[in-house]
């Protein structure tokens, strides 16, 4: 499924000119249920992340959990992700920060945009100033996230590219059946609403069919709404210009 996806974006980007990477991770750590899917085993599913890259020449994100899965997922993935819930875990940053490798950070749903600011100087401080952050809303309640829009231009500040992440923004979690909820329908207001406030880039899970997806369909985007939702935002940007 990876690789079909990839191949459809690939050909969408290369049309529209936007740059494109592809996100996967190779171990879905942090799961609601025990008997959540968490992945095909680690190896198999990077070598997998690592097979796409060189398939359609894009660069590759995966996330890491533990200080020691960042050297090895260095080999197999351009860009390593900082999980929310991870995100101030400074031996974490500091382990990702020596591979040398573009590090995303996603802010945590529990902290501030201005925060992020001494999160990204862990990772400045190994010597690698290849960082960027990411905004994917705040805990808003038990079983909901907002997204604040100021916190993009906060975050710019720091000097570090900022992407807002529309689909992980709509979660709804702590859901009482124990899997996160969403509202797929409003990443057209957020992806709009992220490109006028000067977003540096997207964040936008997709899929064929979003109700089949292993984690986080609820709040999936469907595959063939992609390239509409990518022109209008596009028209977006060059209204802003």
């Amino acid at each position: 499924m990876g690789f079909s996806i990839a191949e459809r974006i690939t050909k969408i980007s290369h049309e529209m000119g936007i740059p494109y990477v592809f996100k996967a991770s190779y171990r879905k750590a942090n799961r609601s249920r025990l008997d959540s899917f968490t992945g095909i085993g680690d190896e198999k599913a990077l070598k997998n992340l690592r097979n796409i890259g060189e398939a359609f020449d894009i660069p590759v994100v995966t996330d890491i959990h533990g200080d020691a899965d960042a050297e090895i997922a260095a080999q197999y993935a351009d860009v390593l992700q900082i999980p929310a819930f991870l995100c101030r875990q400074t031996s974490l940053l500091l382990a990702a920060g020596n591979t040398g490798r573009v590090v995303n950070i996603k802010k945590g749903q529990f902290l501030s945009p201005g925060a992020m600011g001494f999160v990204a100087e862990k990772v400045r401080a190994t010597g690698n100033n290849h960082v960027m952050l990411t905004e994917r809303g705040t805990t808003f309640g038990y079983g909901d996230l907002v997204v604040d829009f100021r916190g993009i231009p906060e975050m710019q500040s720091f000097g570090c590219p900022v992407v807002l992440d529309a689909t992980h923004s709509l979660q709804q979690p702590n859901q009482s059946a124990g899997v996160t909820g969403g509202l797929p329908h409003l990443i057209d207001t957020l992806t709009s609403a992220g490109i006028a406030a000067g977003a540096n880039g997207l964040f936008i899970e997709t899929h064929p069919n979003p109700e089949e997806a292993k984690s986080d369909g609820a709040n999936m985007l469907p595959l063939d709404k992609l390239e509409p939702l990518l022109k209008k935002l596009m028209r977006i940007r060059e209204a802003l210009r």
